[in-house]
């Protein structure tokens, strides 16, 4: 079996079985390329079905030697997963990356705003336009519901129940949730439907797609790191934002004003409780007045 038939099934089947999104599939498909046109030195006897673990070890050396080690991690990840997927498949009877570790990883506080720097960045738009009013409602719901930027950039009118309170988000792995939504951001979105989306004209099969480019088509991620980044530029903001910083953003503040843990993790979409605990590290300044407060020296 060639690489690239294999690869194929693999890919169809983390998009048809395991359910993961289009993104996700490409980063595994990127991944697993670099694996094949390394092991293609090695001649036939490092085809998929017989690559044996000396020949993988001498590619996820040369990860080492390449790449970051997170980036090393999520490729050694994704080649482990490809060859679980021919031994689950019965193509092969054994896995060469059983024993393989991926590199240790230190957990990196997230980057965060202050709420006077939202407030900056949302007030540096201009209004005066349908894309700069487009850009406010959408920044206000990316932070006012802490999505993901591909969360926002799918959002649909459908997706948006003002009377219960709560938007329908896709989230990783299709998986579906609700967020609530509060009153100004719920009028913000209102006063932008009722006001500018119909000046834009949708193209055919986009018409419930609530963000929309002046193609009429959905906007792009690359779009709304470029508005974002345009905005941090124009107030002079030196450090590197992202969307998925007012996703940070949003976690932080819910928890610096009392927040419980679990439905902060809810609203996130965080599979484990244990991907959101690292919030608690960023809320410095709860943690500095709890000692204060407790500590019998202070």
């Amino acid at each position: 079996m060639q690489w690239e038939i294999a690869i194929k099934g693999y890919l169809q089947y983390l998009k048809l079985e395991r359910g993961l999104s289009e993104n996700t599939v490409k980063s595994y498909h990127f991944d697993l390329n670099d694996l094949a046109v390394k092991m293609q030195d090695f001649g036939d006897s490092a085809l998929p079905l017989q690559v044996d673990q000396s020949q993988i070890q001498t590619w996820t050396y040369g990860l080492t030697k390449s790449v970051s080690p997170a980036t090393s991690a999520r490729m050694i990840s994704a080649a482990k997963g490809f060859f679980q997927y021919l031994v689950l498949e019965q193509w092969r009877s054994d896995h060469p990356m059983r024993i393989t570790e991926r590199p240790r990883l230190g957990r990196k506080l997230p980057d965060t705003l202050s709420e006077q720097e939202i407030n900056a960045l949302i007030e540096a738009i201009d209004r005066s336009t349908k894309e700069g009013e487009r850009n406010f409602t959408m920044l206000e719901t990316l932070y006012g519901c802490g999505l993901r930027v591909s969360e926002l950039i799918q959002l649909k009118c459908s997706d948006l129940f003002f009377k219960e309170g709560f938007i329908r988000v896709l989230g990783k792995g299709s998986k579906e949730r609700l967020v609530p939504l509060s009153d100004y951001n719920a009028r913000c979105i209102i006063r932008y439907q009722n006001e500018v989306r119909h000046l834009w004209t949708p193209k055919k099969g986009f018409e419930d797609h609530l963000f929309l480019n002046r193609r009429n088509a959905p906007l792009t991620r690359a779009m709304v790191f470029t508005v974002i980044k345009q905005l941090a530029q124009k107030i002079g903001n030196p450090k590197k934002i992202s969307p998925h910083t007012f996703r940070h953003s949003f976690a932080t503040h819910l928890l610096e004003n009392g927040a419980d843990l679990r439905s902060i993790q809810q609203m996130l979409g965080h599979q484990s409780i244990t991907t959101t605990e690292i919030y608690m590290h960023v809320d410095r300044s709860k943690l500095a007045s709890v000692l204060k407060k407790f500590h019998p020296r202070s």
